[in-house]
């Protein structure tokens, strides 16, 4: 069975550092992609960061690029988004996405095959 268990959202204030967490279980990364997103509310899903199945070469939306990092521990089933100098705008629901083939898809999410529950993250101004 294909789960994915994100953790580590948190409040935290405007220039701090988290690290989200998503356990992953039941595919390999040698097959399958996974990808960051986030929710802020009232607005659409949109991709934050993917890490590609197999080599792991790594995306990032303009919005995170030098801030964000994406990574994942094969030993631990386990991808990280490494989040630092967060922003208000930063503020939203994250999800964690894992897709079978080389990238997560993120103009289409129904491409996408298995996603997690969500983890909180509020940054205060």
């Amino acid at each position: 069975e294909v789960q994915l268990v994100e953790s580590g959202g948190a409040l935290v204030q405007a220039g701090g550092s988290l690290r989200l967490s998503c356990r992953t279980s039941g595919f390999s990364y040698e097959h399958y992609a996974v990808g960051w997103f986030r929710q802020a509310p009232g607005k659409e899903r949109e991709g934050v960061a993917c890490i590609s199945s197999g080599l792991g070469d790594t995306y990032y939306a303009d919005s995170v690029k030098g801030r964000f990092t994406i990574s994942r521990d094969k030993a631990k089933n386990t991808v990280y988004l490494q989040m630092n100098d967060v922003k208000p705008e930063d503020t939203a629901v994250y999800y964690c996405a894992a897709r079978r083939g080389r990238f997560i898809s993120r103009g289409n999410e129904n491409e996408n095959d298995y996603w997690g529950q969500g983890t909180q993250v509020t940054v205060s101004s």
